[in-house]
């Protein structure tokens, strides 16, 4: 659970919080999160001269008050956003452009589909500060006994979804008890991570003009009923849906899963929690006519209405230093959103041996799958989206009227 440093919006110890050398920050993160937040914090002062007085709060709580905040006033001058919800912010012209606060150095560094994520009608109002992404975790120990012999050590070598498929069924065959051969995190607010099977299809959430549903096409039928099938052939555990509180993570923990779609940031609970139960490796995710991945990670952002709009650029810069960035990555177990780190080698601090697939994956993701789940209103097509991948993976609901149910939801959504 995350939890609140000396609360919201009040001063902590010695807080200088209304001094013209002190910026505020608010962020959510797990230990290694706030950890390497309070060290390049620190690292800034002793540099600039800047105090930056940084508040952690639950994710759960986040924006709720910041809305809150920006309304009457008191909001921070920096705060962390995920990049799915940054666009109901600058839509409503709440965040400072940055056009004039960023280099050309730092932006063509910069993977152009993170670029994309902070921008609304070509201009940033953000730096995208890391990426994670998800990749298929697997115990050799269930492969072996389903008498799988090989599995994908390339991304151009991915299982397609027809081998997939085969791959599961060869674990339905050996598994005992009540143990499912794969999850997927589609619950709760990852319920968009369904749209990698989308993409993987070269399918499309909303067109090309990002005004209208373009879901009920081919590829949306055929990704909704391979997914579909998950469920109806037991391929995966009944109780991990998208409005399940049983997330892909705790299903493959608990030994419920010989296979199962996880993200990097979890990369340390994981190891942890299996400790030396038994081994687990990473592949990569099973693609259809393209390899894809899903949008995962968080942009520093500030606030429109801030005095301080040189200093608090100034921290972005650094945040984006290619030293600093590589710093909170490492720490962190996240992705850099820089060319020249994505391209490198990062020392991990847990299981580095997992940082190429993760790595490799996240290359996947296209600009145009960005800007399909970064519009204004993104975070109600989420929700729209758990209500109805639920209905059809457990409800009974045929994958047509699902098709028309989102497309209906979509539509009046972004007409809105």
């Amino acid at each position: 659970m995350l939890t609140s440093c000396a609360g919201f919006t009040g001063g902590g110890e010695n807080s200088d919080s209304g001094s013209g050398d002190t910026l505020s920050m608010v962020a959510w993160g797990q230990d290694a999160e706030q950890s390497a937040f309070k060290k390049l914090v620190q690292k800034f002062k002793e540099r600039s001269g800047i105090t930056v007085d940084l508040r952690f709060v639950p994710y759960a709580e986040m924006f709720k008050t910041i809305d809150a905040q920006l309304q009457d006033g008191s909001a921070p001058d920096i705060f962390r956003v995920d990049y799915t919800s940054l666009a109901s912010y600058s839509s409503a012209d709440q965040l400072l452009g940055l056009g004039d606060q960023l280099d050309d150095d730092l932006t063509n560094d910069v993977i152009p589909a993170f670029m994309e994520a902070v921008s609304l009608d070509g201009t940033p109002y953000g730096v995208p500060h890391q990426t994670d992404t998800t990749a298929t975790v697997y115990r050799p120990d269930l492969l072996e006994r389903a008498g799988i012999t090989s599995v994908p050590t390339k991304l151009e070598d991915a299982w397609t979804w027809e081998e997939f498929q085969s791959v599961l069924e060869k674990f339905k065959g050996s598994l005992s008890g009540d143990v499912a051969p794969y999850s997927y995190p589609w619950q709760k607010a990852g319920a968009y991570r369904w749209l990698n099977w989308l993409f993987q299809a070269d399918g499309r959430l909303l067109d090309q003009d990002l005004k209208k549903a373009a879901i009920d096409s081919d590829a949306g039928h055929r990704a909704l009923e391979a997914t579909k099938k998950l469920f109806t052939d037991g391929l995966v555990p009944s109780n991990t849906s998208p409005k399940s509180g049983v997330y892909s993570s705790d299903a493959f923990i608990g030994g419920k899963t010989a296979m199962a779609a996880l993200g990097n940031f979890v990369i340390p609970e994981i190891n942890t929690a299996i400790g030396s139960r038994f081994t687990w490796k990473a592949t990569y995710h099973p693609q259809d006519v393209r390899a894809a991945s899903d949008l995962g990670g968080n942009a520093l952002v500030i606030n429109k209405a801030t005095d301080k709009a040189d200093k608090a650029g100034e921290f972005l810069r650094f945040m984006m230093e290619a030293e600093n960035q590589k710093a909170f990555c490492e720490e962190t177990i996240e992705l850099p959103t820089r060319r020249s780190l994505a391209e490198g080698k990062l020392e991990l601090s847990v299981r580095p041996d997992l940082a190429p697939v993760f790595t490799e994956q996240a290359t996947t993701l296209k600009p145009e799958d960005v800007a399909q789940v970064t519009v204004p209103g993104f975070s109600r097509i989420n929700t729209e989206l758990q209500e109805q991948l639920e209905q059809c993976f457990v409800g009974g609901r045929s994958v047509d009227d699902t098709l028309k149910g989102i497309t209906d939801r979509v539509n009046q959504i972004v007409s809105a």
